[in-house]
């Protein structure tokens, strides 16, 4: 099963170009941050949706701009957006949480995140979201966490009995020229990662695309 993550920046670039990453990427599951959220919101995320080829469930009111779509490859069994306390007037925040079923039989739940710019904001909201999917089984968490693997919201998530990192130590933000490692997928141990296999775009592609680049991990995540 291949899980790619996507910050796409409202569709304040070429959402077209954007839609032509995802499809040649050709992922099972995205999880998305910063889609629009207000005026013709859901229209424009469907619309995305349909262009990328996938399927999104809708009814992403308190997602904080996460949520997940899926190919027909897969079978959803429930799916929900959830919201993150902040002050006003500062960007809302949430995550995005869908159940799949895999061809075998396999389930597993997929979290889509994008954390705050606040460095004690986002400890919080990371623990918000962990206590939210305890128990939950084999676990892909996947986002923008808006820091690097010394920060104190990624230590939380990369514990070796809870997830560890399993998309490739590739920058990708911004753009233009990646400097920074910001959007990343964690798993459970008990899904195993297959050897990358990379999907070639100009550059010049991504640049138009958002200011973020999309990162991609495929899994075994058995019978």
């Amino acid at each position: 099963m291949r899980v790619a993550t996507y910050n796409t920046r409202d569709f304040l670039d070429d959402h077209r170009l954007a839609a032509r990453i995802v499809r040649a990427i050709d992922p099972d599951v995205l999880c998305l941050q910063e889609v629009p959220r207000r005026f013709l919101g859901g229209w424009r995320v469907a619309r995305f949706a349909a262009s990328c080829g996938m399927r999104w469930p809708g009814r992403h009111r308190g997602s904080g701009g996460t949520t997940v779509f899926t190919s027909p490859r897969v079978r959803v069994l429930a799916s929900h957006h959830a919201r993150l306390p902040v002050r006003w007037p500062d960007r809302t925040r949430g995550y995005a949480v869908a159940r799949i079923a895999v061809p075998g039989g396999a389930e597993l739940t997929v979290v889509s995140v994008h954390l705050s710019l606040k460095p004690h904001e986002r400890v919080s909201h990371t623990e918000r979201i962990l206590q939210a999917l305890a128990d939950r089984g084999p676990l892909v968490l996947a986002g923008d966490l808006n820091e690097g693997d010394s920060g104190a919201a990624w230590r939380l998530i990369d514990v070796p009995d809870r997830m560890r990192l399993v998309s490739p130590d590739v920058p990708t933000y911004p753009a233009r020229a990646p400097r920074r490692r910001l959007d990343v997928v964690f798993a459970s141990p008990s899904l195993r990662v297959l050897p990358h296999r990379e999907v070639l775009l100009p550059d010049a592609v991504w640049a138009r695309a958002s200011d973020h680049r999309a990162t991609w991990v495929d899994l075994d995540v058995g019978p």
